[in-house]
């Protein structure tokens, strides 16, 4: 929180990079759903401190309460 977009963009492109080249596996906890879940091979949604869904990033993408809830300010379709 509080990082320039750009450094927030370097950041992620520089872990997508060591795990792409390197097989290094990155734990991360992150409040911008959008990039988290587009950079994770396997994620993790928290509520209240207990893990609520799980599945591949592009699944939990895909699905109407996480777009609501964490990708759309809480609009309901």
């Amino acid at each position: 929180m509080g990082l320039a977009p750009l450094i927030a963009r370097q950041i992620f492109e520089s872990i997508r990079t060591l795990n792409r080249q390197d097989g290094l596996t990155v734990l991360i906890v992150e409040q911008n759903a959008n990039h988290a879940l587009r950079l994770a091979h396997r994620a993790y949604v928290m509520v209240n401190g207990l893990i609520g869904l799980t599945g591949t990033g592009s699944e939990l993408l895909e699905r109407p309460e996480i777009r609501a809830a964490y990708l759309e300010g809480g609009r309901r379709g």
